[in-house]
């Protein structure tokens, strides 16, 4: 029967000198502490503590890295419990999943999961369609057990901190749960206010209407928006924010006039906006929301460069999130000098960049980060969080930003169970750059080891800290 394992050096290069060198720096780091600053966990999750359903439920229906490359392989996304008429049998699932093993070859999917099965529950047999069902019941005997609630693996995970993802409608009531416990600097949301910048949306009017009531601030016009916006900023803020969140199509950055913006959403409650008009909007209020940033501290992240949902009938039957997002090119060289030119030096705006465009890494965004002292680059997103992804990030942008110009890992997962996989692969990667560097007699040892815990650590940890 195979067999599962964990090379205790993968991911470290293979050069046999290098690979020693490698091995001291993440020694370093393998065991510091986890700072999860950009992620999308449920933090009902903790907040409830509940025990864990089934296997298919925790590692494969909510995860789309793992859904999209079964469909892509002609299986229907019905048959991963997912959409009207979805197969509810967890152990059908699960046995589907496992006959696709394969797929996962090659994949930072295969090394996450990997890692979970192994290190997280401790099991070692191989998924297949032959070991499918003993592998579901090895995982439920684990799964009813007590150490393997959220809270108690929050805690074996050695998490610090936790930064949700959520909407400003949102009453924040299971982060006032977890703070009522004592958890309230351990797991803090984060303000994404994406659906109600959107004016294209078609929800965009009844979340604009909530979001008056949600806030207690009139959203009848433009300037009352704003406020509601603010407003609800402070709510976050006072239930431990750090940051911000806007995932964008595009980088613009571009303000509107206020008469032009009054205008324009008005039209947008009208049901008259046009498309250029929500575009141009959509960028006014990455503007705004920096000026917002400079006024309370809160940390801005930018994820752009990506076309949501890009098979409509995929949205229509499965909803969001289902991994049909496609990156496009990114342009943030033109598309954030208006934002730059006004906040770009202002000691309260800290703005992470983030991509899955990796050809503006050396030509745009090293250099952008390596200037304006309120830019950091954001580590290697979505498609590109993988061993060669993370490699050549650093190669991009090292030698034009340094490494203290970079925010750290973030593990961007709503896979609670993959976090400490993610977070230790990004740490073998840079112990192996750094080892590089070593190696080349580029770095000394004591300073690649200082850098490793920096990178891992100390400086995410900076980076979303409240502004003095």
């Amino acid at each position: 029967m195979p067999q599962l394992h964990l090379d205790p050096d993968r991911a470290l290069p293979p050069d046999p000198a290098t690979r020693e060198l490698a091995r001291t720096v993440y020694a370093a780091t393998r065991s510091l502490p986890l700072v999860c600053m950009h992620g999308h966990v449920d933090a009902a999750l903790l907040a409830d503590d509940a025990p864990f359903g089934d296997p298919a439920g925790l590692l494969i229906t909510p995860d789309h890295y793992v859904t999209r490359l079964v469909h892509a392989a002609g299986v229907p996304l019905e048959a991963l419990g997912i959409g009207a008429g979805a197969e509810t049998d967890p152990r059908a699932i699960w046995r589907t999943f496992c006959a696709n093993w394969r797929l996962f070859r090659g994949t930072p999917s295969r090394y996450w999961l990997t890692h979970e099965l192994v290190e997280v529950f401790g099991v070692d047999t191989a998924p297949s369609a032959a070991t499918a069902d003993q592998l579901y019941d090895e995982l439920t005997e684990r799964l009813g057990r007590p150490e393997f609630r959220p809270r108690a693996l929050f805690e074996r995970f050695g998490i610090e901190v936790l930064a949700t993802t959520d909407s400003p409608l949102d009453d924040l009531d299971a982060h006032a749960r977890l703070a009522g416990e004592g958890w309230g600097e351990r797991v803090i949301p984060t303000f994404r206010p994406d659906a109600l910048v959107h004016l294209a949306r078609p929800s965009w009017s009844s979340d604009v209407a909530a979001l008056a009531k949600r806030a207690d601030v009139a959203t009848d016009d433009y300037d009352g928006y704003l406020s509601a916006l603010r407003a609800r900023r402070q709510a976050f803020i006072a239930a431990g924010a750090l940051a911000t969140d806007h995932g964008h199509e595009s980088a613009g950055t571009t303000p509107l006039g206020d008469a032009d913006a009054r205008r324009i959403y008005a039209a947008a409650l009208a049901g008259q906006v046009t498309a250029a008009e929500a575009a141009a909007f959509a960028g006014h209020m990455l503007f705004q929301m920096a000026a917002m940033s400079c006024e309370d501290g809160l940390v801005m992240q930018l994820h752009p460069g990506v076309l949501r949902d890009h098979h409509d009938e995929a949205r229509r039957l499965y909803g969001a999130d289902r991994g049909f997002d496609i990156p496009v090119a990114a342009e943030f060289t033109r598309s954030l000098r208006p934002l730059l030119q006004a906040f770009g030096r202002h000691p309260a705006l800290r703005l992470i960049l983030f991509t899955v465009d990796e050809t503006v890494y050396s030509r745009e965004l090293a250099p952008l980060a390596g200037v304006y002292p309120a830019v950091r680059l954001g580590a290697p997103w979505w498609f590109l969080d993988s061993p060669d992804g993370l490699r050549r990030f650093r190669a991009a942008v090292t030698e034009t930003a340094g490494f203290y110009n970079t925010a750290g890992f973030v593990d961007d997962t709503r896979a609670f169970a993959s976090i400490p996989a993610r977070h230790d692969l990004a740490r073998r990667i840079d112990a192996g750059y750094l080892a590089g560097l070593v190696a080349q007699g580029l770095l000394d040892l004591d300073e690649a080891v200082e850098t490793a815990v920096d990178l891992a650590y100390t400086i995410p940890r900076e980076v979303y800290a409240r502004p003095a």
